[in-house]
């Protein structure tokens, strides 16, 4: 028998207590390197943003948007992605979506210019829908729903463990080739997953759908669009017509999407399983946990090669110690939840984001060690890693039968805009302290305002321009005009990092009080996987 016709046999259950094998593991694999490429993908563009922005000559705020462009197409497109998946089999489009993402990063070496690269970052997001839409579906139909928490600790393991390695890895890459090394990381990788999934991973027949929500889908997307884009612009101040015009049709747009959701026979996100408070907490925590990851990224790379003057490849390796306690924690993880319940992950993962936060607030500095900063970023991947894992064993406990594809898409849909919302939140906040604090730095010293910010300027400029720097550049920092703006942006960053906390506490609070403390048997209704009975299913073809 083939491995691949074999993933849901690899299952023994002596005693109810559920095996991993390693059949099982090359069946888990596909989609939890799938899942890995979007975060590897963003986060690899993340860190390099200063080095592109540089060689297309493209501002700051242009940069945001691009940052978070393929993001947000995922976010409006996931849901279409899942409910396609119950229509056709996840596992067929989830190849498609392989294959584009290696096409278009590959593509995406080769730009000549910031609008062709930009066209393939939103081509890319139609790629990454269907690996973050599909990779957790495919997981739902091809595992039986009794070892499925310890799959998802197994499935998590890998992408943190990839997650805590690529950044190295591309980092040196990028180093080599420049900054067309950015893409080649998240090509090499869905290319292992297209193998691994294609040759290990088989499905069911299970229940198929004959209609995608298109009406649902679009508000969805356009509200947004226009939520993300009222925030970004939001910067210049909620009383401009660039800020407030988009976040008042987001919010008709967003009326509109639940007005027909509600009414629709089949609704792109089913709104009735967020009547179940546990759902609603886990889809809240999928979106806090991207997020704050994102935006830490964004800051990362910004304050580690400007004020601390780190190399691409120096930023990179900050995500390596203690990679290999994440992926234990994942496997842990994983058994935690098969024996008890998410709870007491969730609170944990919550608390530990939290304090990576705390953290990186209380011991930033022009000339932070990079032991504090090492940790400050293992503690932000860990928290991910355990809450992440919890909100996905909680949201796909509730799906009900032939709707894997449509219920899985919720926890991308809202956690791809936490993703798309971090890095346009954390500039805006960053930009707003530390301007407040150049602003005081001035008036303590007697320099003029017009003057210190025409330093300002001249520092952004010389970012923009120069080709051995990155970010602000620590040496005009401490020059430009006697400000010293180091000093001023690092106490930015505090009160940035100080602000978002307040994020992750709200939804640790709202899980304590409505996570269930054991887990029940779940209805037919709410997550029994299709066969999960043992018997090994034919390959979907």
């Amino acid at each position: 028998m083939r491995t691949g016709e074999g993933g849901a046999a690899a299952v023994r259950e002596a005693g109810g207590t559920p095996k991993f094998t390693g059949a099982l593991l090359l069946a888990v694999l596909g989609p939890a390197v799938s899942f890995t490429v979007t975060a590897v993908d963003p986060l690899m563009l993340s860190l390099n943003l200063p080095l592109i922005g540089r060689t297309f000559g493209v501002p700051p705020d242009v940069l945001g948007f691009l940052g978070g462009a393929a993001t947000l197409v995922v976010a409006s497109a996931v849901l279409a992605v899942g409910n396609l998946g119950d229509a056709h089999g996840p596992k067929r489009l989830l190849v498609a979506g392989l294959a584009a993402g290696i096409l278009v990063n590959l593509l995406s070496t080769l730009s000549p210019d910031y609008p062709f690269l930009l066209v393939m970052r939103l081509l890319d997001g139609l790629a990454m829908a269907a690996m973050l839409g599909l990779s957790l579906a495919l997981l739902t139909v091809s595992v039986p729903s009794g070892s499925r928490p310890l799959a998802l600790g197994v499935f998590m393991a890998v992408d943190m463990g990839l997650y805590g390695v690529t950044p190295l890895v591309g980092g040196a890459v990028v180093d080599w080739l420049g900054w067309r090394g950015v893409f080649l990381p998240a090509a090499l990788l869905s290319l292992v997953a297209l193998v691994l999934t294609v040759r290990h991973v088989a499905v069911p027949p299970g229940h198929r759908t004959s209609r995608l929500d298109v009406v649902g889908v679009t508000l969805f997307g356009l509200a947004l669009l226009g939520f993300v884009h009222g925030i970004g612009a939001a910067q210049n101040g909620l009383g401009h017509p660039e800020a407030w015009i988009p976040l008042a049709v987001s919010a008709l747009l967003a009326a509109a999407f639940v007005r027909h959701e509600r009414r629709t026979p089949e609704p792109a996100m089913p709104l009735e399983l967020f009547r179940r408070r546990p759902f609603a907490v886990a889809v809240l925590a999928a979106l806090t946990l991207n997020f704050l990851s994102a935006g830490f990224s964004v800051v990362l790379g910004q304050f580690g090669s400007g004020v601390l003057a780190l190399s691409t490849r120096e930023i990179g390796l900050l995500y390596l110690p203690g990679t290999a306690v994440i992926v234990a924690s994942g496997i842990y993880a994983g058994r935690v939840m098969a024996a008890h319940s998410p709870r007491p992950l969730m609170l944990t993962g919550l608390a530990v984001l939290i304090g990576s936060s705390l953290l990186m607030a209380a011991t930033v500095e022009p000339r932070m060690a990079l032991w504090l900063l090492v940790l400050a970023t293992w503690t932000c991947n860990l928290g991910t890693l355990i809450t992440s894992a919890s909100a996905s064993e909680t949201i796909l406990s509730h799906t009900p039968p032939g709707k894997a594809g449509t219920t899985a898409a919720v926890q991308p849909a809202f956690g791809m805009t936490g993703y798309a919302l971090g890095p346009t939140v954390y500039l805006l906040l960053l930009d707003l302290f530390f301007e407040r604090r150049w602003t005081a730095d001035a008036e303590a010293r007697g320099i003029s305002l017009s003057q210190a910010g025409e330093a300002v300027d001249t520092v952004r400029g010389a970012m923009a321009t120069s080709p051995g720097t990155a970010g602000y550049d620590p040496n005009l920092l401490r020059q430009a005009s006697g400000l010293d703006l180091a000093l001023d942006y690092t106490n930015g960053l505090r009160l940035t990092m100080l602000t978002v906390s307040a994020v992750p506490l709200l939804v640790l609070v709202a899980a304590y009080k409505v996570m269930p403390r054991r887990s029940g048997r779940a209805p037919r209704s709410e997550g029994r996987a299709p066969r999960g009975d043992g018997h090994a299913p034919r390959s979907e073809q």
